[in-house]
């Protein structure tokens, strides 16, 4: 992969990613509003619902909380052109943990109750996400004997999932905690239900809610991205069974969140570290058996 291919890569992440995931996002309300039987808003409420939020009155709180916000987006950013550029997996899951701390502190910077029981439940479900995070980096490298990205697609002659469907399944079952969607969304959610009103993003409020939501359109591509790159080899033809993949796990994501209530953090906790053990650490175990 070239310089020049890098750049083009990295740019049409920065471009289309908040328009794509926005436009989701819309069908997102529009599938689940058609599954409880109502007619639901457009597909482009969430662009005119960002047009809003850039259009308010600029208050904070805290100074502190905008400068902790604006690091929160450019660490997401970042991390899709690590992503997207072809450049290493691990370095793009170490990077999008380092965002999330900016979200935590971001949070905490205004002492709100809410906020702060939001933060908490955020903290547990970055334990729930993380390992299994980790070791699907740690799977691609064992499939491929690299972790950069650009690599692992030209190194492959046929789709990864074929060695990896216990990371994938892993993965993709902290995907629903990673998209705050029900039963998993604990510390913040898109919808009008959240106990804790708006968990961790609680104090945040025009231009920095709408920073936030567009940071979170920018992750949920580049983990879209890594589900694609269970599919994608090195024959182009495979990216169309990417798109295909991406677009049956997120309806499949819908799906989940219209069908099932939220649950106890503990449960959650429990059941993340669970299927990381049993689907990643038995398709571990098998992956060292072939290569041994």
């Amino acid at each position: 992969m070239t310089i020049s291919e890098r750049i083009i890569f990295a740019l049409l992440y920065i471009v289309l990613a908040p328009f794509i995931i926005g436009l989701l996002d819309g069908f997102d309300r529009k599938i689940s509003a058609r599954m409880q039987g109502r007619r639901g808003p457009s597909v482009l409420q969430p662009f005119f619902d960002l047009k809003k939020l850039f259009e308010k009155e600029f208050l904070t709180a805290n100074k502190m909380q905008l400068f902790l916000i604006r690091s929160y987006l450019c660490f997401i950013v970042l991390s899709g052109i690590i992503f997207f550029g072809g450049f290493d997996l691990l370095l793009v899951i170490f990077s999008l943990s380092t965002a999330a701390m900016f979200l935590i502190l971001a949070s905490t910077a205004t002492h709100s109750p809410f906020a702060s029981q939001g933060t908490s439940r955020e903290l547990v479900q970055i334990m729930a996400c993380e390992p299994m995070e980790l070791l699907v980096a740690v799977g691609f490298y064992l499939a491929t004997s690299t972790f950069t990205v650009s690599d692992i697609v030209s190194k492959s002659t046929v789709a990864n999932i074929r060695y990896l469907p216990g990371f994938f399944v892993g993965f993709v079952f902290i995907l629903t905690i990673k998209f705050r969607k029900s039963p998993f969304d604990i510390s913040t959610s898109h919808h009008a239900h959240q106990e804790v009103i708006k968990g961790v993003t609680s104090e945040m409020v025009g231009k920095e809610y709408a920073m936030v939501t567009i940071a979170e359109w920018y992750e949920n591509a580049i983990l879209l991205g890594i589900v694609g790159l269970f599919f994608v080899s090195n024959n182009i033809l495979t990216v169309l069974g990417g798109i295909i993949a991406i677009l049956a796990i997120w309806f499949l994501e819908i799906l989940i969140d219209n069908t099932s209530a939220r649950v106890k953090w503990q449960l959650m906790l429990k059941l993340a570290w669970g299927v990381t053990i049993v689907a990643a650490g038995m398709n571990l175990f098998l992956l060292e058996i072939i290569r041994g």
